[in-house]
């Protein structure tokens, strides 16, 4: 197929934009930049004079190829996905990983969106995209670039490493820029969400958001991090916040693996729970419990990206190379703090150091998202058109405000977790059985060597 025989819209047609991010996933950062991406390409239509009634937008996460099909490869599992992409004018990837490769199988499912996007001849959009490095000898990521090199991509934006992207289309017409993300409007989209219900410390002190990460994320990108490490790491941040006359709260953005480690902590080490939320299960929960901050400590990038929104300082505790990446695009690179400076005598300095400085914005740079969908959707709806891209004090004006989280969608959502979580329990039975199955047909030999480590590595932690 050459770019000539993409699908031509119409106009008077309905236009039909299928937005695919990362909606589903209990990280409710996620669900902050669905919102986000959602409000900016509104505003673009409005920008570019097409009435609401015009166009209708299809939300549907990322994972549209599902992970059965993965497995199966079995073609009947693609109708869905091939219905809403065969009824789109133009797909968006708007926010998500979706070139993960190294421990994820996201590119998996980039590949066949755009494949089936070919089919249709539907244009694809990537806006403000994480991205992995490029490899020339990974198989998987040149898989990747391949089919990156089909006609219906046209646009690849992204929030980190835009020398990868330069990479992965070379030798296309692809066009490609370095982006803000959608979540820094945050603020705005969200402005309507009444602020925190939390009450204010009674002594009138600062209160400092704690977001904590699961006990793994360490491991899976190479950081030797303990889950005891972590937790020890939040107590002397506690302690030292204390000390120096600070409210502390304990929160995650959403993941049920943070809230198993967050709900650990709090029952082992006895902390009051006036000083956590345990769950947090929609964008207005999210914005609750930073709204109530003064200022941020978080592992979790969109609890800082969130927090920039708000112009709460934050300080990033790096455990992937995305993280200073954001920190750094917007002006605060010495604010993403590497696994060596992971000591509250370190962290707690630096994060006051943020609060007396406060939070920067370039307009311009966070202005990049908008604009670039702007050029990427004229070009496809309405190339003949002299309108330009509003101003930024004009966008924050103009843009949709987030229409809120319904029941039925609240329940919907903690469905999917508690069934996700599940799923996980189930999966780590099964490893469980399996390793106690191995254990039982080892040498006896090998067993008494394995229960006397265990006897002593037990001694060992319960020593006063």
């Amino acid at each position: 197929m050459t770019a000539a025989s993409l699908k031509q819209y119409v106009p008077g047609d309905p236009i039909r934009i299928l937005l695919l991010t990362n909606r589903d996933s209990d990280n409710v950062g996620d669900q902050l930049i669905e919102a986000s991406a959602i409000s900016l390409i509104e505003g673009v239509m409005k920008n570019l004079g097409i009435s609401p009634e015009a166009f209708m937008i299809e939300s549907r996460a990322a994972g549209i190829i599902s992970k059965a099909y993965l497995r199966s490869g079995d073609e009947k599992l693609l109708e869905s996905a091939r219905k809403s992409i065969s009824a789109a004018d133009v797909v968006i990837f708007g926010g998500a990983p979706l070139f993960n490769y190294s421990y994820q199988n996201f590119y998996k499912r980039t590949i066949r969106t755009i494949e089936l996007a070919q089919e249709y001849g539907v244009p694809v959009l990537f806006s403000s995209i994480g991205v992995e490095p490029y490899s020339a000898t990974n198989a998987k990521s040149q898989l990747l670039k391949a089919a990156l090199a089909l006609p219906v991509v046209r646009q690849i934006t992204t929030r980190d490493d835009i020398d990868s992207v330069r990479k992965y289309v070379e030798g296309t017409d692809v066009s490609v820029a370095h982006v803000s993300d959608p979540a820094v409007f945050a603020d705005a989209v969200f402005s309507n969400v009444p602020d925190s219900k939390i009450p204010a410390p009674a002594d009138g002190a600062k209160r400092i958001g704690l977001v904590v990460t699961r006990a793994t994320i360490f491991k899976d990108n190479g950081i030797k991090f303990s889950e005891s490490d972590q937790r020890r790491f939040w107590l002397d941040v506690i302690a030292t916040l204390k000390a120096r006359g600070y409210d502390y709260r304990l929160f995650t953005t959403g993941h049920f693996s943070d809230e198993v480690f967050l709900d650990a902590l709090v029952k082992e080490k006895r902390i009051p729970l006036s000083k956590v939320s345990v769950t947090v299960n929609s964008p207005e929960e999210l914005h609750s419990q930073l709204s109530a901050c003064d200022g941020v400590i978080a592992y979790r990038l969109h609890a800082s990206i969130a927090a920039f929104a708000y112009s709460i300082p934050a300080i990033g505790l790096s455990w992937n190379f995305k993280v200073p990446y954001f920190y750094e695009s917007v002006g605060h690179g010495d604010r993403a703090l590497p696994v060596e400076r992971w000591k509250a005598s370190e962290v707690v300095p630096a994060l006051e150091k943020a609060m007396a400085e406060g939070v920067h914005k370039d307009e311009a740079f966070l202005m990049t998202v908008y604009e670039t969908l702007f050029s990427g959707l004229r070009e496809i709806f309405a190339p003949s058109s002299e309108a330009t891209s509003y101003t930024y004090d004009e966008l924050r004006e103009e843009l949709p405000r987030y229409a809120g989280t319904t029941v039925a969608e609240y329940k919907g959502k903690v469905r999917r977790k508690l069934r996700r979580t599940y799923e996980n329990y189930q999966r780590q039975a099964l490893a469980a059985r399996k390793t106690a199955r191995e254990f039982e047909q080892a040498p006896p030999a090998v067993q008494k060597s394995i229960r006397g480590a265990g006897r002593f590595f037990r001694r060992l932690a319960n020593k006063k």
